[in-house]
C-alpha cells in the first residue's frame, strides 16, 4: 500500500514538472546572474552610473535583455556596447527607450 501511494506521489511530481527542454540548473541560473552584475557593472564604468540605475538588464542562458529609458541614443547604444564586450554573452537584445523631451 505504502508503495502504491509513492509512487502516485512521484507521478503527480512527474506529471506537474516543467518541460525539460526549459528547465535550468543552478549553474545556469548562477551564470546568468553573473553575467547580469558584470553588463551592469560595464554599464556604470562605460556610460555612467546615473545611466546604470535607468537601464535593467536580464540575462536568460546568456542573451542579454536592456529595458528602461536613457536621454539619447548615444548611451542607449553604449550601454549596448558595454554589454556585448562582457565574457559569456551570448547577444543582446536592446529594448531601451529614449525619453521624449515633451
Amino acid at each position: 500500500m505504502l508503495t502504491a501511494l509513492a509512487a502516485a506521489a512521484l507521478m503527480g511530481v512527474a506529471a506537474c514538472s516543467s518541460n525539460p527542454e526549459n528547465r535550468r540548473t543552478v549553474g545556469e541560473t548562477a551564470g546568468d546572474a553573473a553575467v547580469t552584475a558584470k553588463v551592469k557593472t560595464a554599464i556604470a564604468t562605460d556610460v555612467g552610473a546615473r545611466t546604470a540605475t535607468a537601464v535593467n538588464v536580464t540575462t536568460y542562458n546568456g542573451t542579454v535583455q536592456l529595458t528602461g529609458f536613457v536621454d539619447n541614443n548615444d548611451q542607449k547604444s553604449r550601454a549596448e556596447n558595454a554589454a556585448k564586450k562582457v565574457d559569456g554573452v551570448k547577444s543582446v537584445k536592446n529594448d531601451i527607450r529614449i525619453k521624449s523631451t515633451s
